[in-house]
């Protein structure tokens, strides 16, 4: 019990700020994907704004709590991990009929 009041102040505390202008570009090109029954497409765009807000946001913080190549490899690990899913994700949409 005390983990979840834990994990629930974790979660009352963080504070996530995106700009307003890429909310809406997710949310018109998600929109426009979905009204033309893209469902595959719609999850590939809300994944690609996932990774940038990913990236954009956690890259402070290695930079203050890594130092040196740590943190070179963490953030380069984690864009090229979605590099690969990006890769593998059209090659999917190549194939499909």
């Amino acid at each position: 019990m005390e983990i979840l009041k834990s994990i629930l102040t974790l979660l009352n505390s963080t504070e996530c700020t995106l700009p307003l202008f890429q909310v809406l570009l997710l949310l018109i090109f998600s929109s426009l994907a979905l009204l033309f029954y893209r469902v595959k497409l719609a999850l590939f765009i809300n994944f690609l704004f996932t990774l940038f807000w990913g990236h954009l946001f956690t890259k402070e913080l290695l930079v203050v709590n890594i130092s040196g190549q740590a943190q070179l490899l963490i953030s380069y690990a984690y864009l090229w991990f979605g590099l690969v899913i990006i890769i593998l994700i059209m090659v999917r949409f190549s194939l499909s009929p």
